[in-house]
């Protein structure tokens, strides 16, 4: 192989790379975008409904504390380590903690929402969105299957 061979090689290499990061790139923006019009739809369901919101606690990183936010919502998890807030966006409410954190309470920012939770996770356990907020709609919380009375949540 030549230099001018291999320098081709090498071209063709790099705009292989950048296509299939731009693909990605795409179907992850698509996927953000299907999530979030999920959470949307959920909080205008939530609140069309009246189902009660708590005020958002945020965990340490290490599990053990439990700190005060700004924030009112619904967990959408057993663990109450992901919520949604009442503006309609998705948080993971875990954080550092420490003592101006006891003190002073956290601000966990927003996060764009997956659109299957605990996907890649160590124990193996996900479930989509969709199902998830479906569950809380229909009074089910987090832990079991709810009835089949609600509105279709929006397909993407």
């Amino acid at each position: 192989m030549g230099e001018r061979d291999g320098r081709e090689w090498r071209e063709r290499q790099r705009q292989a790379v950048r296509a299939h990061a731009d693909a990605d790139a795409r179907r992850r923006a698509a996927e953000r975008a299907e999530a979030a019009e999920l959470v949307a739809w959920f909080v205008a369901e939530a609140t069309r409904r009246g189902l009660p919101t708590t005020r958002l606690v945020a965990r340490g990183y290490d599990g053990r504390g439990r700190y005060r936010t700004r924030l009112t919502g619904w967990y959408v998890d057993r663990a109450g380590t992901r919520a949604v807030d009442v503006a309609g966006r998705f948080h993971l409410l875990t954080v550092p903690g420490g003592l101006r954190a006891r003190l002073f309470g956290v601000d966990p920012q927003p996060s764009p929402a997956p659109l299957v939770v605990g996907a890649g996770g160590r124990d193996g356990e996900s479930i989509p969105l969709r199902t998830l907020l479906t569950r809380l709609l229909d009074g089910g919380g987090t832990d079991g299957p709810g009835s089949t009375t609600t509105p279709a949540a929006p397909r993407g």
